[in-house]
C-alpha cells in the first residue's frame, strides 16, 4: 500500500469510529496532545457536533473526561503513544472502580515497530489491566476490514456503559491523509446484559423493625425509588453526600456525629441493614455496623462493595417488595428528631466561625442555593461534607479514594455545562495544579476553594500525630509545601485572592468562576475544632 493510501486508511477508519460514536450519543471527546494520534485528533476536531477539549497533561486529562462521564455518558480520551498513555492510569483506575463511561483510546506504534527501541514506544497491551471492561489491540487501518470498523465502535460504546473500555490504535506513516467513503451505517448499538445475583428468600429471612438504609454513591439504583422503600418500611437513610439522597425527607445527615456517641450508637443499633451502592465515607460508621453485626444486603454498586464483611446477600428492591419493616412505629421519628437537634447545635456553632468543618458546610449550602456541582476531595474535605454538609449532593472520587485529579474531575463537570465547585486542600489543588492550565480561556465555570492548612490535614487525626514526634510528623505526615496558592493560580490568569470571613466566601463563591478561593486554616486547631463539635452533638443527644 502507498504512503497516500496508509495515510487515507488512517482517517478513514477514525472517521468511521467517530462518526459512530456520534450516533451512540457522544458529546465530548478529551485529547491530549501528541503525533501519533493525529488521525484521531483530525477525526475529532473536524466534526461540529463534538466538543473537543485539548488539555495538555494527559493525568489532567483522564480526569477531565471522568468528570464529563458523571452524566452516564462516555467521554473520549485520547493521547499519543509512550509515557503519554500510561497518565491516563490513575483516571482509569478511578473510573473502574465506580463505573464511570469512558472511552480510552490510545494511539500506538505499528506492531513491527514494538519490542524494537523504537522512540515513544511501551508496552501498551493490556497497559491498564482489570481497570477496563474490555481491551482490544485494534489491527492498523491498512490491514483491517472496514466493515469491522462501526461493530468495533458500537461494542466498544456499548461495554462503556458500565466502566472504561480501553482500545489502542496502532498507526503507520504518514499520519495525515484524507477520509474516503465511510462504510454505511448500522443498527444501533445492543445495550451489556448484566448479571445479578438473587436471593428470593431475602424478604422473608430478614424482615425486622429495626432496619436502616446505608446509601452510598454510584448505585446505578434511581433516588426516587430508595427513598419510596425507605418511606414504605419507615426506616432512616444513613445518606452518603455521594449518594444524592441527603435532601430526601427519610434522610439522616448528622449520622457521623450522632453514631460518636456510644449511648446514641447502642440504642439505635439495627437488626438489617440495605447497603445502596458504595460505602459512605465514615470510618465511625463502618466500625459501628462492624460493632453491631447486622447483616448487610446489598443493592446495587460497580463492583465487590463488603468492607464490614457483613454482606449476606446481593439482591434489588424489587426483591424487597414485602418487607414490612418498621412501618407504623416510631423507628424512623426518633432518627430524624436526632438528627435535627445535631443539625441544630452544628449551625449554632458554625454560624460565623471561620474553620474547616464551617467552610465546608458554607460551600455545601452555596451548591445547593445556587444548584452548582459540589466536588470535594476524597481527604478531609469530603468527610466534613458528609459531617457537616447538611443536604447536598457532592461528587468524590471515591472507588480509589485517591487525592488525584480532584479540580480535573470539576473540570469535566463545568466542561458538561454545569457550572462546579471544587473543595480541596492545599496538597490536593498542588497535586492538580496542572488543571488551571489554559482554564482562564475556557468556558468553564469553575469555582475552586482550597482549604490551606499548610500540608495534609486529614494526618493530624491519625495516630501518626501523637505518636511521632514532631519533627518526624512534619516530614512525613505533615508535609508542608510552601506553595503561594494565590501566586500560583494568577500565573494561570485566573481570578484568585485569600478570604478571612465566611461572608466573603460566600460573595466569592456565589459569583461565575473560574476562580480561586483559599481560605487559611491551622491544622492542630482544625482537630480541636472537630472534637468540640462532636462533644457538643453528644451533649445535644443526652440532654431529655
Amino acid at each position: 500500500m502507498t504512503g497516500s493510501a496508509i495515510g487515507d486508511a488512517n482517517a478513514t477508519a477514525c472517521a468511521t469510529l467517530v462518526d459512530e460514536w456520534v450516533r451512540c450519543g457522544l458529546r465530548h471527546a478529551v485529547i491530549a496532545p501528541g503525533s501519533r494520534s493525529t488521525p484521531l485528533a483530525l477525526a475529532f476536531a473536524q466534526r461540529d457536533d463534538l466538543q473537543v477539549h485539548v488539555v495538555h497533561d494527559e493525568r489532567v486529562a483522564g480526569f477531565v473526561a471522568l468528570g464529563l462521564g458523571l452524566d452516564g455518558t462516555p467521554a473520549a480520551l485520547v493521547c499519543t503513544s509512550g509515557t503519554a498513555a500510561a497518565n491516563f492510569l490513575p483516571a482509569v483506575v478511578e473510573a473502574g472502580l465506580s463505573a464511570v463511561p469512558m472511552l480510552v483510546l490510545t494511539a500506538d506504534r505499528p506492531p513491527e515497530l514494538r519490542g524494537i527501541g523504537s522512540p515513544q514506544t511501551i508496552d501498551q497491551i493490556e497497559l491498564y489491566g482489570r481497570s477496563v471492561r474490555w481491551f482490544h489491540d485494534v489491527p492498523a487501518p491498512d490491514e483491517a476490514d472496514p466493515a469491522t470498523w462501526r461493530p468495533l465502535a458500537q461494542r466498544a460504546f456499548s461495554v462503556s456503559d458500565a466502566g472504561p473500555v480501553h482500545l489502542n490504535l496502532p498507526f503507520r506513516e504518514p499520519l495525515v491523509g484524507s477520509a474516503t467513503d465511510l462504510p454505511e451505517p448500522i443498527g444501533p448499538p445492543l445495550p451489556v446484559p448484566r448479571a445479578r445475583a438473587v436471593n428470593p428468600q431475602v424478604a422473608a429471612s430478614y424482615d425486622h423493625q429495626r432496619g436502616i438504609v446505608v446509601a452510598g454513591g454510584r448505585s446505578g439504583v434511581p433516588a426516587d425509588d430508595v427513598v419510596a422503600f425507605a418511606e414504605r418500611v419507615g426506616w432512616p437513610i444513613l445518606a452518603d453526600p455521594c449518594s444524592g439522597l441527603r435532601a430526601s425527607d427519610p434522610a439522616v445527615t448528622a449520622f457521623d456525629s450522632m453514631l460518636r456517641h456510644r449511648e446514641f450508637a447502642d440504642a439505635h443499633a439495627p437488626e438489617v441493614v440495605v447497603r445502596v451502592g458504595r460505602a459512605p465515607a465514615s470510618k465511625v460508621l463502618s466500625q459501628w455496623l462492624v460493632r453491631v453485626g447486622a447483616p448487610v444486603l446489598q443493592v446495587g454498586g460497580p463492583g465487590v462493595v463488603n468492607p464490614e464483611r457483613n454482606v449476606v446477600a446481593e439482591c434489588s428492591l424489587d426483591d424487597l417488595a414485602t418487607l414490612s419493616g418498621a412501618a407504623n412505629t416510631p423507628w424512623l421519628s426518633r432518627w430524624q428528631h436526632a438528627d435535627r437537634r445535631a443539625e441544630g447545635v452544628l449551625d449554632r456553632l458554625l454560624a460565623d466561625r471561620v474553620c474547616e468543618p464551617a467552610v465546608a458546610r458554607t460551600v455545601s449550602r452555596l451548591a445547593i442555593d445556587g444548584d452548582v456541582a459540589l466536588v470535594a476531595a476524597s481527604s478531609m474535605p469530603i468527610r466534613d461534607v458528609e459531617w457537616y454538609g447538611g443536604a447536598v449532593t457532592a461528587h468524590a472520587n471515591r472507588g480509589a479514594n485517591g487525592i488525584d485529579g480532584v479540580v480535573s474531575t470539576a473540570l469535566g463537570i463545568a466542561l458538561a455545562g454545569t457550572p462546579s465547585i471544587a473543595l480541596v486542600g492545599d496538597i490536593a489543588f498542588v497535586h492538580d495544579s496542572n488543571a488551571l492550565v489554559a482554564l482562564a480561556r475556557r468556558r468553564a465555570d469553575l469555582r475552586i476553594v482550597v482549604v490551606d492548612n499548610g500540608g495534609g490535614g486529614i494526618f493530624s487525626f491519625l495516630p501518626q500525630a501523637s505518636e511521632l514526634a514532631l519533627e518526624r510528623f512534619e516530614q512525613l505526615f505533615g508535609t508542608p509545601h510552601g506553595t503561594d496558592v494565590v501566586a500560583l493560580a494568577a500565573a494561570h490568569d485566573v481570578d484568585a485572592t485569600t478570604v478571612a470571613t465566611l461572608d466573603e466566601l460566600r460573595d466569592r463563591v456565589a459569583r461565575p468562576g473560574p476562580s480561586v478561593t483559599r481560605v487559611v486554616t491551622d491544622r492542630a486547631e482544625n482537630v480541636t475544632v472537630h472534637d468540640e463539635l462532636h462533644a457538643a452533638v453528644a451533649q445535644v443527644l443526652s440532654s431529655r
